[in-house]
């Protein structure tokens, strides 16, 4: 993403699925890992950042709506139909997306046959966050200017039907994508990946995160020792960013201190993931749960 922002080139950056309310209030955080990463790059580059979607709040229609359902007698089949629209988009989003790919004709139409079944079956409005009138606002917004647009993939559907010249194009990656690829593979770290690959390839970025990250795989491989030894050397470094990586590395730290029966240490980073002005929820329930007792290897 940011290299295709780097080659526009563009005076103001827009985000279609966001309101002024989320940015400011940093809603954000626990939905859209990406602003992570696009916003302090905007603000080194001087690009004003416009959220557009003053009506974002109802998107939580849709898990209003499927709550619904699933208290309501005879929900169990229309969740169940959900579910298969959910799997179907899923499918979609695990073949290779490059960004020729979603400009494409073919990917557009594949999606759009996707949302438009599940619009038709459910209605558009509750069940879908009233995602056909948000957009609609946001285009109205946008017409006339000039820069670039982020929007969620489902927005983007719709948004590309108002300006179909504005599609992504083809784009040769650079190393930082490749590096950013392979960071982002090892965050959903699975039993079939190659972890020796991921390992090497973790070892050769080395900054903080490539480090937490090579350390989460020793700690999945049962080697606590070579994670905390890892650990440590992370913590003497600068983990400010991106902004989820304190919590993170602070609650893996102390449950790492608990491990090799450092109470003291661990107990500090815990209070450390607890004190910052944000951290991820997953982080903020380890750090509570190693208040509580030590941990422990299952």
């Amino acid at each position: 993403m940011l290299a295709l922002l780097e080659k526009a080139g563009a005076p103001v950056l827009y985000l279609a699925s966001h309101s002024g309310e989320s940015l400011r209030e940093g809603l954000w955080r626990e939905e859209d890992p990406l602003l992570f990463h696009l916003l302090p790059w905007a603000e080194a580059k001087g690009i004003p950042v416009v959220a557009l979607d003053e009506e974002a709040h109802l998107r939580e229609e849709a898990e209003a709506f499927r709550q619904a359902l699933a208290q309501h007698p005879l929900g169990k089949p229309h969740l169940e139909r959900m579910h298969a629209f959910d799997q179907e988009l899923l499918q979609l989003l695990k073949t290779p997306l490059t960004p020729e790919v979603l400009g494409s004709q073919a990917f557009l139409d594949h999606l759009g046959q996707i949302y438009e079944g599940y619009a038709q079956a459910f209605g558009e409005g509750p069940a879908t966050g009233f995602r056909a009138r948000r957009m609609e606002r946001v285009a109205e917004a946008l017409r006339g200017r000039e820069g670039v647009v982020v929007a969620e993939l489902l927005d983007y559907l719709l948004l590309a039907k108002s300006f179909p010249e504005a599609l992504p194009k083809a784009h040769e990656p650079t190393e930082k994508e490749r590096q950013r690829a392979l960071l982002d593979r090892a965050w959903q770290l699975g039993e079939e990946d190659d972890w020796t690959g991921l390992l090497e390839g973790l070892f050769q970025i080395g900054d903080p995160e490539a480090l937490y990250l090579a350390a989460q795989i020793y700690l999945a491989a049962g080697e606590w020792q070579e994670a905390l030894s890892l650990m440590e050397e992370v913590f003497r470094m600068d983990f400010q960013h991106p902004g989820y990586l304190p919590g993170y590395v602070l609650a893996r730290f102390g449950q790492l201190l608990d491990l090799a029966g450092e109470r003291e240490r661990a107990l500090r980073a815990y209070r450390g993931v607890l004190a910052l002005s944000w951290a991820p929820e997953e982080a903020r329930a380890i750090a509570l749960a190693g208040l509580r007792s030590p941990f422990r290897l299952p």
